[in-house]
């Protein structure tokens, strides 16, 4: 098969790893892909934003099958407008990414579904939304409506803080668009994991579970970030509760959805805080995540192409997924600056010794090569992920292998899966 991955991050990169070790896949390409990703399979600068350019690129190459995996993309149709065109591709129509586009959207679906999930208001205006934050006190989280690259939510700890970020939003447009309404819920109590299960629009599988760090410092202190690392499997999710979230969570949204007319087809990540009460939804987000994907890849014994197609074809009822028993943590290594204002342009070397430590995986997520330089593009720059025998060994490697990384406008943080550790003391 020919086959098309969107996207250019480290999620993407764990992806056209795992793809080019199937015996199925005949030529493999990225777009727009990174200079990681580029020994993996054949990058082509289209931006994965750009529907019309990858759409006429599939038609082009004859692609057999296109892997989307940003959520931009999916929210913008590009499923839709390659199904139209009879491109086969994997995730959710735009129709069903609403469950990520709009947080409005997924918390009424969970009201209506009764579905666990923080109690809620949405508000497009400032002065009612203010009197609601007042009324109900700090904590409070503060959520843009739409797409905010990771940035529109606000754990607001004191009531100030809150106000700011509502003012934020609906006073000075911070998020444009995206925070023209927003979400304001209660703040829920308990530990978050990240849930991930395959759906083809009537039928779900879970995958391997795993956790992420989303603050940007250790302790877990700091601004939320798009996430500084993650491990599998997260001993917080049990068996048992595994079991409860799929039946009250996971499968009322594939039948809600199915009965709204939007069926879901894809990766459903559900992000969960296991409260007193039980597992409940924060959110969800309908592709992998990053850097979740990354530990998950490198843990998933089974050819990841034939899963990918179940789930676009409906046959997930017939499909068994086999992981190594093997865990795997990542650390990400972040430009100076991030969140808020990374600085690009810093020279990365040492990678090649890095590698050479047994079990580790590095993958690009914002890289480019400048001449014979290899220079940090963005923001999470690389994902240096570590397997071992257990979350302690696999996170010994990890950390050794970014010892040998010289990146010096570069950070990382030096306690990723800390709470998993805590838990084995």
């Amino acid at each position: 098969m020919r086959v098309l991955v969107v996207g250019g991050g480290a999620r993407e990169h764990a992806l056209c790893w795992k793809l080019a070790s199937s015996p199925l896949i005949e030529k493999l390409y990225c777009a727009p892909g990174n200079a990681g990703i580029a020994s993996e399979a054949e990058c082509v600068p289209i931006a994965a934003s750009d529907i019309d350019g990858l759409l006429a690129f599939g038609t082009d190459k004859t692609i057999d099958f296109v892997v989307v995996g940003p959520e931009q993309p999916l929210s913008l149709g590009l499923v839709d407008r390659l199904e139209a065109a009879g491109i086969a591709a994997f995730g959710p129509s735009a129709a069903a990414s609403e469950l990520e586009a709009s947080k409005g959207f997924t918390k009424d679906l969970c009201a209506r579904a009764g579905i666990p999930t923080a109690r809620y208001r949405r508000f497009s205006e400032l002065g009612p939304a203010l009197a609601y934050v007042r009324a109900e006190g700090a904590p409070i989280v503060i959520k843009a409506d739409g797409l905010a690259a990771g940035k529109g939510v606000t754990v607001a700890a004191t009531l100030a803080e809150a106000e700011g970020a509502v003012r934020d939003a609906l006073e000075d447009r911070k998020f444009g668009t995206a925070g023209a309404e927003l979400v304001i819920e209660e703040c829920l109590l308990g530990e978050e994991v990240s849930f991930f299960a395959l759906v083809d629009g009537a039928h779900a599988i879970a995958l391997a579970s795993a956790q992420d760090h989303k603050r940007v410092g250790d302790g877990d202190t700091g601004p939320n970030t798009g996430g500084m690392g993650a491990y599998s499997p997260a001993p917080a999710l049990t068996q048992e509760i595994e079991q409860e979230v799929m039946a009250r969570i996971i499968r009322p949204t594939v039948r809600a959805m199915r009965e709204a007319g939007r069926p879901f087809k894809g990766v459903l990540y559900a992000g969960l805080m296991l409260t007193r009460e039980g597992p409940k939804l924060i959110e969800y987000n309908v592709r992998f995540g990053d850097p979740e994907c990354q530990v998950l890849m490198v843990r998933l014994m089974s050819d990841l192409l034939p899963a990918l197609i179940a789930a676009r074809d409906g046959n997930l009822d017939q499909l068994d997924l086999r992981w190594f028993k093997d865990a795997a943590l990542t650390v990400v290594m972040a430009a100076e600056g991030y969140p808020d204002a990374p600085k690009t342009g810093g020279a990365i070397a040492g990678l090649d010794g890095a590698a050479e430590i047994a079990g580790v995986t590095i993958f690009h997520a914002a890289t480019k090569q400048e001449g014979a330089r290899l220079v940090a593009s963005g923001g999470r720059v690389l994902s240096v992920t570590g397997q071992g025998p257990d979350i302690g060994a696999a996170r010994t490697r990890a950390y050794q292998a970014i010892d040998r990384i010289s990146f010096p406008t570069g950070f990382c943080r030096r306690d990723i899966g800390w709470r998993a550790l805590e838990r084995v003391r």
